[in-house]
């Protein structure tokens, strides 16, 4: 099932179902869940920013048993949190059927908008239902948790375990992602061209065209970072085997290996990096979880929310009038042809890379 037929039936029958379906009952202290089961449509991004709140279940419950249930083009991401027992896909209507059915004790929806998944949570039949009062789809939970575009994601994630009187972390513990080691193995094969040489990974692409930087902007950065003895890789999906190609070209020392790599492989060879350098993106997020340095460019992205925290990271955004614009993953037609990122220029991007690399 693809993106836009979710949206389409959220918004056919999940504004719909949301007032139709009974609230359920209040619930008072449960024994320790047998079974629970998380529900986490959407991007890459989210998925792994996760990671942390499933760690904090498995540390209070270590014997629950813990169900993803995810989407395909996410679902890729979970392969670097280990904790997870089960992973079923929300659009296969067959998968999200039986995660309906497996009876859960607890069901936390992380999705922060879209009613659908809220509908799938409260027609599971749980006990407890926890999940964001973003809108209409408060009223399906046991415990509607409040949600704020200010707070850091991770800890929008940590406040839906509030209910579960887990105690919550003060410091996040890094790194919070771990590597399969076949993933490692493969990024090691890769990256053998390049010898022992530090590596600087780049990720160009990015989900929307406003979040992407600029092609030529990459490439330039790519030979000022080789002229202090770095090698640059580039990562990326399919969709951005043309970017890696004009990024490193014959006078840039590196290797594209965009489009062949699986999400685990790319985040081997961030692991394997001295430094990632990428937009506002689900990528970004692989170098917070792993303990990497990143610069992260952001334009209409939300920064308190999505930028990696931490001395070893450096956020660069304009704070042009206009953005941030994207709320909830919806980002408007520009109408000042994304000044905001693309103001962001080589020189600054570069200087906070040395900032953040060792002296060669």
């Amino acid at each position: 099932m693809k993106q836009q037929l979710i949206k389409f039936f959220d918004s056919l029958t999940g504004k719909p179902a949301c007032k139709i379906l009974p609230s359920p009952p209040v619930v008072m202290d449960c024994p320790p869940p047998a079974s629970i089961l998380i529900i986490r449509p959407g991007g890459i991004g989210d998925a792994l920013l996760l990671s942390p709140a499933i760690k904090e279940i498995k540390r209070c419950y270590p014997n629950v048993f813990l169900t993803i249930l995810a989407e395909k083009r996410n679902a890729g991401a979970f392969s670097l949190i280990p904790e997870i027992d089960e992973l079923w896909q929300y659009d296969s209507i067959t998968q999200m059927w039986a995660a309906i059915r497996s009876a859960p004790h607890i069901v936390i929806d992380t999705e922060q908008w879209y009613r659908l998944s809220a509908v799938v949570a409260r027609l599971t039949g749980a006990g407890r239902l926890i999940g964001f009062a973003t809108n209409e789809r408060g009223r399906l939970f046991t415990d509607p948790i409040p949600y704020n575009h200010q707070d850091y994601e991770i800890n929008s994630f940590l406040n839906l375990l509030i209910p579960l009187k887990i105690q919550l972390p003060t410091e996040l513990t890094i790194p919070f992602l771990t590597v399969p080691s076949s993933a490692q193995q493969e990024a090691c094969r890769l990256l053998m061209p390049l010898g022992n040489r530090q590596l600087v990974t780049l990720f160009p692409g990015a989900s929307i065209a406003p979040r992407r930087w600029g092609v030529e902007k990459f490439h330039q950065l790519a030979g000022a970072i080789n002229g202090r003895n770095f090698d640059v890789v580039v990562i990326g999906d399919k969709n951005d085997l043309k970017a890696g190609k004009r990024i490193v070209t014959k006078n840039v020392s590196g290797i594209n290996l965009a489009g062949q790599t699986t999400l685990a492989q790319s985040a081997a060879i961030i692991e394997r990096s001295t430094l990632l350098i990428s937009g506002d993106s689900g990528i970004l997020h692989m170098a917070a979880g792993l303990g990497v340095a990143s610069v992260s460019l952001f334009g209409p992205g939300i920064a308190d929310k999505w930028a990696p925290r931490g001395r070893q990271h450096i956020m660069i955004n304009k704070n042009v009038p206009c953005s941030p614009c994207t709320k909830f993953g919806y980002t408007p037609k520009c109408a000042n042809h994304t000044v905001c990122i693309k103001q962001i220029s080589v020189t600054e991007v570069f200087r906070a890379a040395m900032r953040l690399l060792p002296k060669q």
